[in-house]
């Protein structure tokens, strides 16, 4: 192996590890979180853990672990749920409503009720500034064929149709299997660069392993008006059979199954934005569901997903729901 190439497994392997350790801390962040664990976690010796994730993080583990609860508070509470603010506080970490409080304010500026009360108003205002900047969305703008490709099997609560500008979409309520997927991902501003690492790093990789024709995912955790722009994780996934090894940067996991808010999209990549603030803010209030803690994703064929011609993007923009 040229050095090179040993370099870029070493950086790879350094990869799977830390998603291994982000993905811990995500599912967990309501629960202690030593770094004794963590560094356990991404088998990285205990003493020198703390310095390898701020190098690899760009920030502490400490500030990390406080910016994740907070941003994971903030999406709770502007999700519409009955839930109290100390409930908020309880499942991201915090032993009492007295320092969430404290922490969210200096954080965000306003008390959790406060940002709560103002959550239509702070949507609107997003929504306006997507409609002024339309080439800042996040499509998963990938790969350049055909429609999307009918995902048969899904059972259907109901169906209901929005619009949005120029935009119409039916918008189902389905039951979906955990899905076994390969992942890559990146971290940085959404926009323009999310379909660059499709078609430069994941779409190659895929092509190399044989899964050029298979379903993918692409999963934004953050809101990047809650989260600074360059620490906003993106992973963009490949649905894979059981046994399949990951290589390179890639690693596995599974994303969860359950009952989803599906809207079938169909448009310019740069129209993708403006169709998920509607679902939010317009259909999903009206519904009598809510969201949950799963994460929200764009699933879609990596064969049909980009039509060369008309440069249309077909996706089904599925939100975790459940009953209010």
């Amino acid at each position: 192996m040229t050095t090179e190439n040993s370099a870029h497994a070493s950086r790879a392997e350094y990869a799977r590890r830390m998603n291994r350790v982000l993905n811990h801390i995500e599912a967990h962040l309501d629960q202690p979180l030593d770094g004794a664990l963590l560094a356990d976690i991404a088998n990285f010796s205990r003493f020198h853990f703390h310095r390898i994730f701020s190098a690899w993080m760009g920030e502490t583990l400490g500030s990390y672990l406080r910016r994740r609860r907070l941003e994971k508070a903030a999406f709770r509470l502007s999700c519409g749920s009955n839930e109290t603010v100390l409930e908020t506080a309880l499942a991201t970490g915090f032993n009492s409503g007295e320092a969430f409080a404290r922490a969210f304010k200096l954080r965000f500026g306003c008390t959790p009720s406060e940002w709560r009360a103002n959550t239509p108003q702070r949507i609107a205002e997003q929504a306006a500034g997507i409609k002024r900047r339309p080439g800042e969305s996040n499509p998963d703008q990938v790969f350049r064929n055909g429609d999307q490709a009918d995902n048969g099997g899904l059972e259907e609560y109901g169906v209901s149709c929005l619009s949005f500008g120029e935009l119409t979409m039916d918008v189902r309520v389905i039951d979906l299997p955990a899905v076994r997927v390969a992942y890559q991902r990146f971290i940085g501003p959404y926009g323009p660069a999310i379909g660059e690492f499709w078609r430069s790093t994941m779409a190659p990789w895929m092509e190399s392993h044989g899964l050029s024709g298979a379903t993918c995912y692409g999963i934004g955790y953050d809101d990047p008006s809650v989260t600074p722009p360059d620490k906003c994780r993106y992973d963009a996934c490949v649905e894979v059979p059981e046994g399949f090894q990951a290589s390179g940067r890639a690693d596995i996991q599974t994303l969860p199954g359950g009952r989803y808010a599906a809207a079938r999209f169909k448009g310019r990549p740069a129209e993708i934005a403006n169709a998920w603030t509607w679902v939010t803010r317009e259909w999903l209030p009206s519904s009598g569901l809510q969201c949950d803690d799963r994460p929200c994703f764009e699933m879609f064929s990596a064969a049909t997903g980009m039509d060369p011609v008309t440069g249309e993007f077909s996706c089904d923009i599925c939100i975790p729901v459940r009953a209010l």
